[in-house]
């Protein structure tokens, strides 16, 4: 996975809070058996926590941030090659991208969604919420949340292989629920229900497929200030890390790792198979009209 070296990173799509520090109570989601639920059940790679009923109380405010901003050593596509928080900011800078012309080609208006970098917990117009629940997008804000620790726990706790692409693929991930935000589509999931059919599982399934549709486009989607693609390169084994950290985060694989069983029942996100399978789908055909998981 490489970006263009002398590429210019839009870093105002990324907003740096760690280091805030988040007065008061009111986050409920957290480690334990509650953690445990949040994980299996509830947000992992998915919606905000109110959407799911997983918080209770006010949302706290935060005080500034002590981060190191991402804007002031995210500056080139060379960061990007380099520095993890840039690799970030350089998928979003191409999901967005990619997103936008293709809205375009669609006659539809593509509107912009930005990534907010926390520490421990944060406080989102979908409630406040830990870093235990994962990465996960807030329709109330129309934000990607992310606590970048996660993807170390991506690979040590859920044994994905690792690697750039993994990483891209999570940000990809949520940025497709942001699509079907904008679709009218990711309202489809808040009946709360679970199970293999549920519709909590096709849409969190078409967000993986979107993420493949955005990966197959992304070394030919031309920068606006450039006109070259920000990703210039993408390798089978970049794609195969994308495909194992979508395996991870099957529902099957984790209650077998966690649980000691697999209940299809209680099921939100999709087995490791069906998440593999819909992102390869995005990635073979590239486009968004193959992933109606709805049918």
């Amino acid at each position: 996975m490489q970006f263009d070296d002398d590429a210019d990173l839009d870093t105002s799509q990324v907003q740096d809070s760690r280091g805030s520090r988040i007065p008061g109570g009111g986050v409920t989601v957290g480690g334990g058996i509650v953690g445990l639920i949040a994980l299996v059940l509830g947000l992992f790679f998915g919606i905000g926590p109110q959407e799911l009923g997983l918080t209770s109380g006010p949302a706290p405010s935060a005080s500034a941030s002590t981060g190191e901003q991402v804007s002031q050593h995210c500056r080139t596509g060379r960061d990007a090659n380099t520095k993890e928080d840039c690799r970030i900011v350089a998928v979003v800078n191409s999901a967005q991208s990619f997103w936008t012309q293709e809205f375009a080609r669609r006659s539809r208006t593509y509107t912009p969604a930005s990534t907010v970098f926390f520490t421990a917990r944060t406080n989102t117009a979908c409630g406040p919420a830990t870093s235990e629940v994962g990465p996960f997008y807030c329709p109330g804000d129309r934000k990607v949340y992310l606590d970048l620790g996660f993807f170390n726990e991506l690979h040590s706790k859920f044994g994905a292989s690792g690697g750039p692409f993994a990483q891209a693929y999570v940000v990809a991930h949520e940025y497709g629920h942001h699509i079907q935000n904008l679709l009218g589509t990711l309202g489809r999931a808040q009946d709360r229900q679970t199970g293999a059919g549920s519709n909590s599982v096709k849409v969190e399934l078409q967000a993986d497929c979107y993420a493949g549709v955005w990966a197959k486009h992304a070394t030919s989607t031309p920068e606006k200030s450039t006109g070259r693609p920000l990703l210039t390169r993408l390798t089978k084994a970049d794609i195969d890390d994308g495909l194992s950290a979508a395996a991870a985060v099957g529902d099957d694989r984790i209650q077998e790792k966690f649980q000691g069983r697999v209940t299809p029942e209680s099921w939100t996100h999709g087995s490791a198979a069906q998440r593999q399978q819909w992102f390869t789908t995005g990635y073979n055909t590239g486009d968004m009209a193959r992933c109606d998981t709805f049918r």
